[in-house]
């Protein structure tokens, strides 16, 4: 695991390294994207400003709201359509298809249902996220040994002991992988729901930057958003296998 950690933190180096290179030697037009260093400069200076605090905190909260409500409600509905092995087949056509529908051109219908809030940007990102749980969520309990639940039944245990001593844990890979899923899938939704559809928040702040030639504050806030996904979805990655070690052990 280092070894491979090692060599997907030089390949990120050196791809970094690369674009560097060639906005420095013209290959690329300024016009077109600037030098990483400049990208990290300029979001320092925005940071340091706090111009875009506002907008910041709203997209996090955004993001925040509908990824737990992804997570959550993925989970349970995931739980249940595999207690449900009819209604499954039924729905699993519509989950494999799910992610070719155009939520955005449900935009209308949700600010006439919701109002001009963020509501519908917030369930944008939750219907983005959600789907990406509740297939996780159905594998990993597919995955379950059933002599685990053969064994669980003999001791007597009881539906909520089950699922915490023996589904949760048997299920832990998969349910880590809806969860980075989710919150990718999250900021997706959010930001692109911002970009186009809000007045306010960091997608709106790329679009507006994008919109007036403003490459420096673009790219600083691009480089934000993906810098913050990169560490959330670390942080899982290594709270996922610390989980796993101790299982192994």
């Amino acid at each position: 695991m280092k070894r491979a950690t090692w060599i997907r933190t030089l390949v990120v180096i050196g791809f970094v390294l690369l674009l560097e290179g060639l906005c420095r030697w013209g290959v690329i037009g300024r016009m077109t994207m600037i030098p990483p260093s400049e990208m990290a400069d300029q979001l320092w200076k925005l940071l340091q400003s706090g111009r875009y605090n506002g907008h910041i905190f709203e997209t996090l909260g955004n993001v925040a709201v509908a990824f737990v409500s992804a997570v959550v409600g993925g989970f349970v509905i995931g739980s249940i359509l595999h207690s449900l092995p009819r209604a499954r087949r039924a729905i699993d056509p519509f989950l494999a298809t799910y992610y070719a529908i155009p939520f955005f051109a449900f935009y209308p219908l949700l600010v006439v249902i919701f109002g001009l809030n963020a509501a519908p940007i917030i369930l944008i990102g939750f219907l983005f996220g959600v789907v990406a749980m509740i297939i996780n969520t159905m594998n990993g309990l597919d995955r379950i040994p059933r002599v685990l639940i053969k064994t669980a039944r003999v001791n007597g245990l009881g539906p909520l002991r089950t699922a915490w001593l023996i589904k949760l844990p048997s299920a832990a890979p998969q349910l880590f992988t809806g969860i980075k899923l989710a919150i990718a899938y999250s900021f997706i939704g959010v930001i692109a729901a911002e970009f186009i559809m809000s007045t306010s928040g960091l997608g709106y702040s790329i679009a507006y930057a994008f919109n007036n030639f403003d490459n420096r504050t673009m790219y600083a806030l691009m480089l934000f958003i993906i810098t913050l996904v990169t560490i959330v979805n670390a942080f899982f990655h290594v709270w996922e296998r610390r989980i796993m070690a101790r299982r192994g052990q």
